[in-house]
């Protein structure tokens, strides 16, 4: 048996997106992926090309790094109560999502408020979307909600169990910002990340969460900072962008004027950079498999902000802030992409005219480390070119 790494080989790519606003567009035509990680990218005939176990041909569409959703709900593989909708990670895939990142698994029913219980359902949770991935996607999974009566030991123990993420601050019975911010610091203490809910009440248990507790809890994340779904005054989202160096996360299920009132007040401050994206799915408004598309369109065309960089919210800023190995087109970094391409009939002469036109592209395949995982969308319109699976197949 050889011991060669596998070789994933992209060819005719006829845009390759970095997800890195500084640079968001290389000039390259060809990537070349090691065991499922990012070893080059270049023009074609600089590169070595032989020996691919996996061949790609772009056919001249766009290559970006899988795009990640900054806020889901998920419950247990890939089956959502709160809707009775069995596939849905599997749907978000075909809309170009490879990462999914928790923000707690509040709709499980029975879900456990007490320590005990809901410490073994964080663990659980994180160790059943690290054992099996829906269509390949990658879960990050196991967020407990922080409830009274919590000690530093417990956030020890979970972490030390694998657990690196805290639900949304506010779903429990924790609402005061002194709680909040002694829990949260212990959680950082040991690794993992948090997030707050932002605005008003979601499921019953929540409630308001405005911008003084946001500030004074501390959290890495500002959960949907433009509401799930209500939002904030604008004074408070304002006050919000002014004041965090915190990630502010738009997501789908959100008030649209005040994530257009967040962009454009991180623009005026310089702090493009700190916006990401979610979707908040599965939720009340349902399962949104082309969310982050949808966001992505939604920002370029009414934000004024160029498609290239509407993107990079979507992948690089998030891979950044939530210290990801995904997202980026960077050596070393999983080979996670979407391939697409302009939607046939759309309006624009490029993907990204098009996109920032509002329109959707449509997305002709996906790769998750280093193996194709779908080829031409279900969910998207369709593209104007198809990649092609040259050698290889679906994993």
């Amino acid at each position: 048996m050889s011991d060669a790494p596998r070789k994933l080989v992209i060819r005719n790519i006829g845009m390759m997106l970095s997800g890195r606003m500084e640079e968001p567009i290389l000039d390259a035509d060809c990537l070349i992926a090691l065991d499922g990680r990012i070893s080059n990218w270049g023009k074609e005939r600089d590169l070595d090309c032989e020996d691919a176990d996996i061949e790609i041909d772009a056919k001249g569409v766009t290559l970006a790094p899988g795009l990640i959703d900054s806020h889901i709900h998920p419950v247990v593989g890939d089956y959502t109560p709160r809707q009775q909708q069995l596939h849905w990670i599997d749907s978000t895939l075909h809309g170009g999502v490879t990462t999914l990142i928790s923000a707690g698994e509040v709709h499980m029913p029975g879900r456990p408020k007490d320590v005990v219980g809901l410490k073994a359902m964080a663990i659980a949770s994180q160790r059943w979307y690290e054992n099996f991935r829906p269509s390949g996607v990658k879960v990050h999974a196991g967020a407990p909600v922080i409830e009274h009566g919590m000690v530093e030991e417990d956030f020890a123990e979970m972490a030390k169990a694998g657990v690196k993420l805290l639900g949304e601050v506010g779903l429990g019975t924790v609402k005061d910002g002194k709680t909040a911010a002694q829990m949260v610091g212990w959680a950082r203490k040991y690794g993992m990340q948090s997030t707050i809910h932002t605005g008003g009440p979601s499921i019953p248990g929540s409630g308001l969460i405005d911008a003084d507790m946001v500030l004074e809890t501390g959290t890495d994340v500002v959960g949907h900072i433009n509401g799930g779904h209500s939002a904030l005054p604008d004074d408070q989202i304002t006050c919000l962008c002014e004041n965090c160096t915190a990630a502010l996360e738009i997501v789908h299920n959100g008030n649209e004027r005040a994530a257009l009132l967040t962009l454009n007040t991180a623009r005026e401050l310089g702090k493009l950079d700190q916006i990401i994206l979610g979707t908040d799915g599965p939720a009340g408004s349902g399962v949104q498999p082309l969310g982050i598309l949808r966001m992505v369109a939604m920002l370029s065309s009414l934000g004024n902000v160029a498609a290239e960089t509407a993107f990079c919210f979507a992948n690089g800023n998030t891979a950044r802030r939530r210290e990801l190995d995904t997202g980026l087109i960077e050596k070393g970094l999983a080979a996670d992409f979407v391939l697409m391409d302009q939607a046939q009939h759309a309006p624009g002469k490029t993907l990204l005219e098009s996109v920032q036109l509002g329109n959707l592209p449509g997305v002709g395949m996906t790769v998750i480390d280093g193996e194709v995982r779908s080829l031409r969308s279900r969910n998207t319109p369709p593209a104007e070119r198809l990649p092609e699976l040259v050698k290889g197949s679906v994993a």
